[in-house]
Order: structure tokens, then sequence, then C-alpha cells
């Protein structure tokens, strides 16, 4: 039984959906992700890449779609069926060392540190990345703001905007959006957002081989040549870090499956004699959940290499600094025509700004519970937790807008945050392997070959990180 009424909710267990159209209709947090997942990473990295690349990479951008759904699921199996979230998942490795911590004493400063817990070094190297994530999430809003500078510049009777003042607007606008922290309110914002422009973006991709752009099976063939050409290393793995799921995606889906109420759902009573019979019911509802995503996600994510490839690679159009947003509208205006540039900048504004929302708002989740994972107040408080929530609602774009105005370079600030998570990646997938191994009920653990998928997956992953460190020995020393 789970002793954190965050995740289990006592007297809310319902029995699971039978039917696919069943399972369809609990589906949500999926499409939360979705938000963050089709978002900087396709629009900024993917088509970025394209745009310097051409089609020679192709078949990494689908590796990059594809190998990390299936930690995403088995991660969310793990906490949906024993109550832990992420972060007190990653904090019952083995391997802990001492924090000095307690609760915050304004009038005792002195007093804030003392032996009180200890963390497992997941926790620790996830710390790491905080400013690099920062700064991503500078880039982004940025991004954001420059596509709402270009769209409040076509608004009769409105004062011009610079992109730096709109980027400031947008930062306000996911201040107002998150504050009151409901969970429906925000996936319904992102479904309408997601899907249009990811319909829109898809629609423009099959328009563009009526033009002179289009893509040939030649194209095709080179993209699955499995070259891999060093100058595009740092772009390449950030953009895989980025792409699909990537490690903040995966962590954040946790939350929201908590949030959508799949471990309520279950319960926390293993002795009930319904449990394993709820347990895998909503097993399956993720696992759809999870599927659609990916479904999602590769149509987007393809959609926006091939127009970054055939599009703006062909004229030699590489988006950069603030002209970033202009550069990439391209892909709309050389396919579909002039009309389109509004078009363009509309979705990509809302495409942007559902990224933002997405990520601050499983921030803003993520955050309280490190927290308590350090000690500085009870996981039964739940009072305490969302005051800190709404707190990382205010101060997190405050921050993110700061460093876009003294940064100001989108797709690097992105790279930044992507590249650190390219490295949580097959952290998640050790996390995942032995907790459903030492920690989870047998009776709900997946089936042999499943995990056997998942050691495959993490050799991948660590794979692609060591080539990651030895091209940049080579760039600095070879």
């Amino acid at each position: 039984m789970s002793d954190d009424p965050y995740t289990i909710q006592p007297g809310r267990t319902r029995e699971p959906p039978t039917t696919l159209f069943g399972r369809l209709r609990y589906l949500g947090p999926g499409i939360i992700v979705s938000g963050s997942i089709v978002g900087s990473g396709e629009i900024l990295l993917t088509a970025g890449l394209g745009a310097v690349a051409g089609f020679t990479l192709l078949w990494f951008v689908l590796f990059s779609c594809w190998i990390k759904s299936l930690v995403q699921a088995e991660l969310a199996r793990y906490v949906v069926t024993t109550g832990d979230t992420y972060l007190r998942t990653l904090n019952r490795m083995p391997g802990r060392t001492a924090a000095r911590v307690e609760p915050l004493r304004w009038s005792q400063p002195w007093r804030w540190w003392r032996p009180k817990v200890e963390v497992a070094w997941p926790i620790w190297f996830g710390l790491l990345g905080f400013v690099p994530g920062l700064v991503t999430s500078g880039g982004i809003i940025g991004g954001a703001g420059q596509a709402l500078g270009l769209l409040l510049d076509g608004v009769p009777f409105v004062p011009e905007v610079d992109g730096k003042a709109a980027t400031g607007i947008a930062a306000i606008l996911v201040m107002l959006l998150l504050w009151t922290g409901r969970y429906g309110r925000i996936e319904r914002i992102l479904v309408v957002m997601v899907m249009s422009f990811t319909f829109t973006t898809i629609v423009c991709a099959a328009l563009m081989q009526t033009t002179e752009f289009q893509v040939n099976a030649d194209d095709i063939v080179a993209g699955f040549q499995f070259d891999f050409p060093l100058e595009f290393l740092f772009l390449a793995v950030g953009m895989y870090g980025a792409t699909g799921v990537a490690s903040g995606e995966i962590a954040g889906y946790t939350y929201w499956c908590v949030e959508k109420g799949y471990p309520s759902f279950i319960g926390g009573d293993r002795e009930d004699p319904r449990w394993v019979t709820r347990a895998k019911g909503w097993i399956r509802v993720v696992q759809v959940d999870v599927l659609v995503t990916l479904v999602i996600l590769t149509f987007a994510t393809l959609s926006f290499y091939f127009l970054g490839a055939g599009v703006l690679h062909s004229q030699g159009l590489e988006p950069a600094r603030g002209e970033t947003v202009a550069i990439l509208a391209n892909m709309f205006t050389l396919t579909l025509g002039d009309w389109s540039t509004m078009l363009f900048i509309f979705g990509a504004f809302f495409i942007l700004f559902s990224t933002v929302l997405s990520g601050l708002g499983a921030g803003s989740r993520s955050f309280p519970d490190l927290l308590v994972t350090f000690g500085f107040f009870p996981r039964q408080n739940l009072a305490t937790r969302l005051k800190w929530t709404r707190g990382y609602i205010i101060g997190m774009p405050i921050l993110s807008f700061l460093l876009y105005m003294f940064i100001e370079r989108p797709i690097a600030m992105v790279i930044v945050g992507a590249t650190f998570g390219a490295f949580m990646l097959p952290i998640q997938a050790i996390v995942t392997l032995y907790m459903q191994r030492k920690r989870m009920d047998p009776r709900v653990q997946p089936k042999k070959w499943v995990t056997w998928c998942i050691v495959g997956v993490f050799l991948a992953m660590a794979t692609l990180c060591a080539f990651y460190i030895y091209g940049i020995y080579l760039d600095n020393f070879g």
C-alpha cells in the first residue's frame, strides 16, 4: 500500500475498460506528453537537422522516434502499480549518499542543512541537468515568443512588438494557464494545440510532393545508408535527445498518469482479489496511450524532417538566432505559397507554446516531489506540495525568459538540455529494469521478451552516448 496520497487516493478504485474503444476513452497522459514531444524537438531540431544534413540521417530520425517508447511504457507500468512517483522510484536505486536538508526555517537559515535523508545516485545525476533544462526552456519559450511577435505584427491596431517583448508575453500566458494546476484543463488545451498543427504539418508534407521539392526514391534510399557524418554529431544527438519521448517526457508522463488517476483506479491493496485484474487492465490502457503517442510523434517528426530536408536544405537555408522561426516558415511558404506564412507562424506559436506548457506543467509536478525526496516537507503534505507547484509555475517562466534575453539562440539553447537528456535515457532504462525485477509485484511484471527488449534499448542508448563522447574527443584532440 502506497503511503503517498498524491499517487493513490483511497476509495477511487475503478474497473478497467475491456474494449479498445473503452480504453481510448481513458487516454490523456500521452496527449499531454505529445504537447511536449511534438514541439521544440521537431520544429526546431528535426527540421533544423534536415536543413543542414538533407536526407542523410532519415534512419537516425526514425531510430530517435521509436527507441524510447518502450522505456516510457514500462516505467509507467511500475509507477501505476506501486504508487511510487518518478523521483521516489529513482531514489529506490542502490547507491545512496547523505543529503543535508531539513524543512526551510527563514528565521534560522543555519539549520537548513543537517543530515536527514539519503539520496540515490540517479537523482544526483538528474540534478546536474537542472541548468541545461532551464536553458532549453528558455530556447523554447524564446521560439514561441518569436512566433507570437510575428503573429501580433500582422494584427491591425496592435502596437509593434519585438521578439523579446513577445517572449515576455508568452511567459505570462504560461503562468496564467498553469496557475490552476488542473489536469483536465491542460489536457484539453494541448489536445487542440497539438492535433491542429500536427495535422497541418502532415498535410503540408504531403502537398510538398506536388512541388519541385518532392521526395523521390533516391532520397529515401540515401536516408537509409546508415551514414553518420560527424559534422552533424552535436545537432543530431541534440535531436535524438529532444525528438520522440525524451527523458523529460518519460519522467513527466508518469506524473500525468498519476493525475489521470491510473494508480488510484488500480488501488493500493494488493490483497484485494480484484487487484491483479484491475492492474493488468489499466496497464493495457497505458500501453494504448503510449502507442497512440508513438503514432502521432512518428508522423509529425517525419513531416518536419521531410520539409526541412526537402525545402530548406535544397535552398541552403539554415535557421539561426532571432530569425529562426521566420526561416523555418519557408517550409510552408515555398511549398504552399506566400499565403501560408501566417499559417506556419500561427502553428509554430501553438506547437512551441504547447511544449512550454507541457514541459513546465510536468516540472511543476516533479519539483515539489524533489523537495519531498530531499526532506523539505512530508510526502503526505499535499497543501505544501500545491504551494511549491504554484511557485514553480511563477518562477520558471521568469527564469526561462531572462535566459532567452541573454542568449537569444533558440536552437542552440534547446540542444544544450536535449544533449543532457540523451545521457539520462540509458539511466532510465537501467532504473526500469531494476525496479521491475526487484520491487514490482511478480503478477504484473512484463513478459521476458519485453525485459530483453529493454536491455537492447539500454545498450543502444549507451552506445550512442559513448559515440558522442568519442566524437567530442576527436573534435578536440583527434
